[in-house]
């Protein structure tokens, strides 16, 4: 018997499968900043203002905030391209007063005001521009992700207390309402959202376009009882219908709130058109299960992953979200998800959302006490992703492989009769064995960057701005595996 038992475990240990699909693959190249120069220059700006060798900080702070109020005004009043070389302008004078604003603690306010009145009218602007292009896209995304990564190296120094809460502008609607957060929310809007945790980090930045969202939820208010509902898909037990009290408790670092666009030729000709999506998702919520879409396949609404829950609800009515698809093309990037089980890299990532001109941004919020771990979690995810690109596997430990698949084949019964199991339903025993590795490789690696930083914070008297943690992320991982 015991002979038995040793055979049977022995072959529990083949790693069968180990090569998972690759459906679709990106011919794309990712966004890469490459101005770790000029990242340098703005934190020796910043200490230099802080100790007093540059005078006036407070009329630099007013004279970057006039400029950009003045480029901004010119932007509202022309057409305005994905070319137009004032954009450039804009971002430019942003860099280079945000450490000053940082340094003096004053100017947020000014400075995050011009922030929503330019993403605003860049987005505007984007119904115009062909997003399918390259060239608009990454002026879309420089323009609305950085100004928000100079915005929140200010906060990251900032002692104030701050209002979470950012209104950016309030899209017309027609259809229900409520208010999560400080925010009014309407039935058909999209939250895109960052979790707390490190397949959330993965996520967020496993993109051509490395972002700061790992989850979309699409947002149903019951035109009767205005109770909000919110259709969103886990990994763990697939599409879920959540109340306004467990979306709120599910922890999240932060959440944008997104509105498809009043003047929309869709939404002209029917201005209920987002809550008959958002009612549509939600009855099918209801009457079957979808479980989580690991492939990453939109095509296909037997599973669902999350962006894939509101882009399936408004194709029903007419309105196709993520007009320019994702595209994830990194090598290092692409093994690391296959690793979880993801087989498509030309997909809808939650963070691209954003950069539909379609859809109007209409506020976000964000725990101020997270946004620090927000960061800290993403630096160390791009510095393992680093060390995929250079050829790094997942180690996992292969005597382990035999219980994960028991544990898989209990989690398969649980299923059957509805339940949650412990290994995700889509997920084989080896994904989740290297997926478990990859997670405690993440969680070892950021308890280390975080000690690394907080005697980063007591020698120099400040918070490391996010390149600063990457290099400390980067000096950590060594490349020695993931």
């Amino acid at each position: 018997m015991f002979s038995g038992l040793i055979v049977i475990y022995g072959l529990l240990m083949i790693p069968v499968g180990s090569e998972t699909e690759i459906q679709s693959h990106s011919v794309e190249s990712p966004f890469i900043w490459d101005q770790d120069e000029r990242w340098n220059q703005l934190e020796i700006q910043f200490n230099s203002a802080k100790t007093g060798e540059i005078p006036s900080i407070s009329d630099s702070v007013k004279i970057g905030i006039k400029r950009i109020e003045q480029l901004i005004s010119e932007l509202e009043s022309d057409e305005l391209e994905p070319s137009d070389p004032r954009l450039n302008k804009v971002l430019n004078v942003f860099f280079e007063v945000a450490p000053y604003v940082a340094a003096l603690d004053s100017g947020y306010v000014e400075l995050t005001d011009l922030y929503n009145k330019g993403r605003k009218r860049i987005k505007e602007a984007s119904s115009n521009w062909n997003i399918e292009n390259r060239e608009s896209r990454i002026t879309l995304y420089k323009m609305l992700y950085g100004m928000r990564a100079a915005i929140e190296e200010i906060l990251l120094q900032s002692k104030q207390t701050i209002d979470p809460v950012i209104i950016v502008q309030d899209e017309p609607s027609s259809t229900a309402s409520t208010n999560v957060l400080g925010i009014k929310v309407h039935s058909g809007d999209l939250l895109v959202s960052r979790g707390g945790a490190e397949v959330s980090a993965l996520i967020s930045r496993g993109n051509d376009f490395p972002g700061n969202f790992s989850h979309v939820a699409l947002i149903y208010v019951d035109e009767a009882t205005q109770t909000p509902y919110f259709i969103e898909a886990h990994i763990e037990r697939g599409v879920a219908i959540a109340t306004a009290e467990e979306y709120i408790n599910d922890r999240k670092l932060r959440f944008m709130v997104l509105r498809p666009r009043h003047d929309l030729p869709q939404l002209a000709r029917d201005p209920q058109l987002p809550h008959k999506a958002a009612k549509f998702m939600f009855e099918e919520a209801q009457k079957r299960h979808i479980p989580y879409d690991f492939k990453m396949n939109f095509y296909d609404p037997e599973a669902m992953f999350c962006s894939e829950v509101g882009s399936y609800a408004y194709k029903e009515y007419g309105v196709q979200l993520w007009p320019a698809e994702s595209t994830i093309s990194s090598d290092g990037i692409v093994k690391v998800m296959n690793t979880f089980g993801v087989e498509n890299f030309v997909t809808q990532m939650p963070s691209d959302l954003e950069y539909d001109p379609q859809l109007s941004v209409i506020g976000e919020w964000r725990d101020m006490n997270a946004l620090f771990e927000d960061h800290l979690y993403n630096a160390v995810i791009d510095a393992m992703l680093v060390c995929a690109e250079n050829g790094e596997e997942i180690e996992y430990n292969l005597w382990l492989l035999p219980v994960v698949r028991v544990v898989k084949g209990y989690s398969m019964i649980l299923n059957w009769f509805g339940k949650v199991g412990p290994v995700p339903e889509g997920l084989s025993a080896l994904e989740a064995a290297k997926s478990e590795a990859f997670i405690d490789r993440h969680e070892s690696l950021k308890q280390e960057v975080r000690d690394k930083a907080d005697s980063f914070r007591e020698e120099n008297g400040y918070q490391p701005p996010y390149w600063e943690l990457v290099r400390i992320s980067e000096s950590q991982t060594k490349c020695e595996g993931i």
